[in-house]
């Protein structure tokens, strides 16, 4: 029986998520098209992604006074679509400085640019731009739920994704909540606890020397908590039941507030994903009318840039996502 597994099969949801996600034959684990063929990422909308990605990491080598070598780490990689895009969208004089590495359990992809480093853990002491693109959301949490009398319990869950309440909350666990998701006593309010996913990021971005980490990914803070939590699978593009078997992706979405103020000093700045591209130069305002007559292919191209541009900006959309943007030894570059 696994540790923390109950006579019934039962256990906490962290416990079986991290199994199925990231254990033998765990859904990361698997060979194949990875992530992408599950749900539609950023990176996968268009290449126009990876495109500000390189433009935000030019930034920060100008900040750093254009180092002998800088550094680029891409967390939780897939299959190393962002890592490779923004290699081929830097100008040629940043790229040949760029020591770029991948992030990720599942094994190396074949065909991988030979200049990516792929590896399990960031390195230390990297000197550039750390970049986490739907990562936390992926960092297993434990869910609890009010029982009838008012008392926040552990939310226990089988193989078969079916769930029973557990002991109540304690410990470092029932502080969290205090602080960063106070449920109140109605019978039924769920929330995830995200303390794993702020000591998850106070360990990715601590390996950065100088330069700039970015967390992006779906989130909410304190001041509109969901009240039943966000816990949910994606299965080949649609979403599903989260059902700890291994044959889905289990997600939730980051309490990105309490993430940023894991690290010490807590100083770091929250803004959306509309608002991060924009300051990157990317918007999805229509070409002129005057370029289709001027240039028709031209404004063909223009066009359609525009709607990838419209996606991943959109509200109700990508463009809500949250950046969390923490600078080490540098000015906010993402101001303007």
């Amino acid at each position: 029986m696994t540790a923390g597994t109950r006579e019934d099969g039962s256990r906490g949801w962290r416990a079986a998520a991290q199994e199925a996600l990231y254990g033998p034959g765990g859904f990361y684990r698997r060979p194949g098209a990875g992530p992408a063929g599950h749900f539609r990422t950023s990176v996968h909308a268009s290449p126009l992604f990876a495109g500000a990605v390189a433009r935000l990491l030019c930034r920060v080598d100008a900040a750093l006074g254009r180092p002998a070598a800088l550094d680029f780490v891409d967390m939780a990689a897939g299959r190393g679509e962002l890592v490779a895009g923004v290699l081929a969208a830097l100008p040629a004089d940043v790229a040949e400085r760029t020591r770029a590495y991948a992030v990720e359990l599942a094994g190396r992809p074949t065909r991988l640019d030979h200049r990516i480093e792929w590896r399990e853990r960031p390195p230390e002491g990297v000197t550039g731009l750390l970049f986490a693109n739907e990562w936390l959301d992926n960092v297993p949490v434990d869910v609890v739920e009010v029982d009838a009398a008012g008392v926040p319990r552990l939310v226990l869950v089988r193989a078969d994704g079916s769930e029973r309440l557990g002991e109540p909350v304690t410990g470092a666990e029932a502080a969290w909540l205090a602080r960063w998701w106070p449920l109140g006593t109605g019978q039924g309010l769920r929330a995830e606890i995200g303390l794993p996913r702020d000591l998850a990021w106070a360990a990715a971005a601590g390996t950065l020397a100088r330069g700039l980490a970015v967390a992006v990914d779906y989130a909410h803070t304190a001041a509109a908590r969901p009240p039943f939590g966000t816990l949910t699978g994606f299965r080949e593009g649609r979403e599903t039941a989260p059902v700890p078997d291994g044959s889905c992706d289990i997600t939730a979405h980051v309490a990105l507030d309490a993430c940023a103020a894991a690290c010490a000093p807590p100083s770091a700045r929250l803004l959306s994903q509309r608002e991060a591209l924009r300051a990157l130069g990317l918007s999805g305002a229509r070409p002129p009318l005057a370029l289709a007559s001027a240039d028709p292919a031209g404004y063909v191209r223009a066009l359609a840039g525009a709607g990838e541009a419209a996606e991943l900006t959109a509200p109700g959309g990508l463009g809500d996502f949250g950046w969390l943007v923490r600078a080490a030894g540098i000015p906010d570059v993402l101001d303007g």
